[in-house]
């Protein structure tokens, strides 16, 4: 790999802790694709992990239950046809998949009041409106 992957400031993925895992990719590749093994499978074991910091790690394991198995989380990469640039693209994936599961909450929203003076002016605007149109309505005009 080109080097440490960054999950969120100093944090990167540990490469003791990721398990790869090679096979033939369905993609292009001509003569030689029957005999590479060029898709890549990366593997990381949230649950056991000791580089990611406890609250972060709550956090991911929170939000990546329905992708985690037995506290796995796998990514998959095969659109080069190389294993060296599926490997590099597997691992950017799996970092960033891991940044965003381990960011923290957005803030609340806090609900914006109308001002005083935009809600009386539009109910005298809307009031003006009305006696406009009942004033229409008198039969010493026709």
């Amino acid at each position: 790999m080109s080097g440490p992957y960054f999950i969120r400031g100093s944090v990167s993925l540990p490469e003791a802790e990721l398990m790869w895992r090679f096979s033939r990719s369905s993609g292009p590749g001509g003569q030689h694709v029957n005999t590479s093994d060029s898709q890549v499978e990366l593997r990381f074991d949230l649950a056991r992990t000791e580089a990611l910091p406890q609250v972060w790690k709550e956090r991911a394991l929170h939000r990546l239950a329905g992708r985690l198995v037995d506290g796995v989380v796998s990514v998959r990469a095969s659109e080069h046809r190389s294993q060296w640039r599926n490997r590099e693209a597997a691992a950017v994936r799996l970092a960033a998949l891991l940044a965003e599961a381990t960011a923290p909450p957005p803030k609340p929203r806090r609900p914006t009041r109308i001002p005083r003076g935009i809600n009386e002016r539009r109910l005298r605007e809307k009031k003006q409106h009305s006696e406009r149109k009942r004033g229409r309505s008198g039969r010493d005009w026709t």
